[in-house]
Parts: C-alpha cells; sequence; structure tokens
C-alpha cells in the first residue's frame, strides 16, 4: 500500500497566506470606520452608547475562552489525549453557538428600536449616526459569518478526530482550523472596543 504523501508546511503557509487576506478584509473596514470616526466624533460616541455593553462583553469573554480550549485541544492531541481533544473541541463549537445566539439576540433588540440600514428611525438620525449603524452591521454581521465558518469547520475536525483521521502524528488539520479561529477571536477583539466602548 502506497503511502500518501502529506505536505504539511505548504497546508501551514497556505494558512497564514488566507489569514492575511482576511486582515487586509478587517483592516479596511477599521480604517474606514477610523476615517468616519475622525468626521463624526460626537455622532459615533452618541450611536455606540445605544450597544449594549454587556452583550459585548460576554462574547468577548466567550471567544477568549474558546480560543483557550482550541489552543489545549491542539496540545491536548499531540500528547496522544483524543478524549481530551474531542471534549475541548466541542468546548470551542459551544462557544460559537453561545455567541451567535448573543449576536442574535443583541441584532433583534436594535432591529426591533428601529436601528437598521435605512430604516425611517435611522434616516430621522444624524448622518454620522446612520454611518456607525451601517459599519456596525457590515463589521459585525462579516464577523459573525467568521463565526458559522469557524465553527462548521471545528465540528468538521472534530469527526476527523473522533474518527481516527486526525490523531498525533497528523494534525495540520487541527492547527489550521485552530489559527482560523484564533483570527476570529482577534478581529473581535478589535471590535469590541471600537463599537461597544467608544467615549
Amino acid at each position: 500500500m502506497s503511502e500518501v504523501h502529506k505536505d504539511y508546511a505548504g497546508a501551514k503557509f497556505g494558512m497564514w497566506l488566507f489569514l492575511f487576506t482576511e486582515l487586509l478584509l478587517f483592516g479596511g473596514l477599521f480604517i474606514l470606520y477610523g476615517v468616519y470616526l475622525h468626521r463624526y466624533p460626537e455622532e459615533f460616541v452618541k450611536a455606540g452608547g445605544e450597544l449594549n455593553v454587556v452583550f459585548g462583553a460576554v462574547n468577548t469573554l466567550v471567544l477568549l475562552t474558546s480560543s483557550l480550549a482550541v489552543a489545549m485541544s491542539i496540545t491536548a492531541l499531540q500528547k496522544g489525549n483524543r478524549r481530551l481533544t474531542l471534549v475541548l473541541l466541542a468546548v470551542t463549537i459551544a462557544s460559537a453557538l453561545i455567541f451567535l445566539v448573543n449576536k442574535y439576540f443583541e441584532w433583534s433588540a436594535k432591529i426591533h428600536h428601529g436601528l437598521y440600514p435605512d430604516s425611517p428611525h435611522l434616516k430621522e438620525l444624524a448622518p454620522g449616526e446612520s454611518v456607525f449603524f451601517g459599519l456596525y452591521y457590515v463589521t459585525t454581521g462579516l464577523h459573525g459569518l467568521h463565526v458559522v465558518i469557524g465553527g462548521a469547520l471545528l465540528a468538521w475536525v472534530f469527526v476527523q478526530v473522533r474518527s481516527g483521521r486526525v490523531h498525533a502524528e497528523d494534525f495540520v488539520a487541527l492547527e489550521n482550523s485552530g489559527l482560523y479561529w484564533h483570527l476570529v477571536d482577534l478581529i473581535w477583539i478589535f471590535i469590541f472596543p471600537l463599537y461597544y466602548l467608544i467615549l
């Protein structure tokens, strides 16, 4: 039986390259935020006051915990502890679901109060506040999509670990998925203070 060749270095390099393009994407949004913050400082502060800091803080804690869990899962697999790896991956996936449920309730509250793009209420507000909420929905929506993708990716890795196809000698799939999840966490670390803690 011929041995399947796997290019681990190439897989990791490809992942880092992909993550770099993701950083450019969100970096562009953060630069746009900075430009409009400079133009509408008072309106941004007022609009930021409408966001629920508790929701943002809880989601920050959830993502930080999940990042720790996925990092520990990689170490556990390297040490050959498959059971612990699965438990830690399950914690990470559950954290992704908790994040999304929180985001659903947060968005629902804002939409209920008429704070959504092109809403009659938002049109009555100052242009800067409308811009703030436009950027808020684009940035957090795009980030939420990344949470969905990351959660699905980790669920797939969970199945691979459980079946034994990803193991202590072949864990690049888990490692790359972990890197992607750390990026999701890192981006949120910037979103939280920019939108929720703006003074």
